[in-house]
């Protein structure tokens, strides 16, 4: 069974508080010590997102691990195929997708997804699983970019929790330049099984996962099927 978590907002980057999410993550492994491996690149392997990583997830009992870029790189693709979990940090997905391309982390990846490696992430770490996704990579600007396509369709982070979001899937909706579109809030996840969304993880009170897309040239908002309020 192939699986992806893709997380529009929230998790141990902000706090690590009641890490609903990555339990909610950890959980979808039927290992008792799941192996889980972070990849920050999106941050320029920022060590005190990778030093919140290690916090949370030892603390739920996992075998952890990162990978970094920007020093000394292990070698990628037997690490990452005898993982349970890949988590994917958020930050700028441009520069990530660029650093995973000359590296060939991008194909690492698809063999492990094909392999029924769970993969998961935050912002950036949400989108790059998908064949387009929503991005502010871009300091004054949204632009849609090419992303890993391992599921068909396009992703948008932080729904409802920056501003130019909304705005931007609606012009790009009326001008035709897509037809549809995951928008994903903060504090929820849009969990994907066989590629295809089975799940709105919602891990704050009326958060929510939406399917836009157009009907009559206006733009609808449907919730995903299959609400799971996550209190673990």
């Amino acid at each position: 069974m192939k699986q992806i978590i893709a997380i529009g907002g929230g998790g141990f980057g902000r706090v690590i508080k009641d890490l609903k999410i990555e339990k909610y993550i950890r959980s979808q492994s039927s290992k008792d010590n799941p192996k889980i491996c972070f990849i920050p690149t999106a941050t320029g392997d920022d060590s005190s997102y990778i030093e919140n990583f290690y916090k949370a997830f030892d603390s739920l009992g996992c075998k952890t691990s990162h990978i970094d870029f920007f020093k000394r790189t292990i070698n990628l693709r037997p690490h990452i195929l005898d993982q349970d979990i890949i988590y994917v940090g958020g930050g700028n997905t441009k520069s990530m997708l660029a650093v995973w391309k000359e590296w060939e982390l991008d194909i690492i990846l698809n063999e492990a997804y094909e392999n029924n490696i769970i993969m998961s992430g935050v912002s950036a770490g949400a989108i790059c699983w998908f064949k387009k996704g929503i991005t502010d990579s871009w300091k004054d600007s949204q632009a849609t970019i090419d992303c890993l396509g391992f599921v068909d369709g396009i992703c948008c982070p932080h729904y409802d929790e920056e501003p130019e979001r909304i705005p931007y899937v609606k012009k790009i909706l009326e001008a035709n330049e897509i037809s549809e579109c995951y928008g994903i809030e903060g504090y929820a996840a849009l969990h994907l099984i066989d590629n295809k969304p089975r799940y709105n993880v919602s891990f704050k009170k009326d958060t929510s996962c939406h399917h836009i897309f157009l009907v009559n040239n206006k733009v609808h908002h449907k919730n995903i099927d299959g609400t799971i309020e996550v209190d673990l």
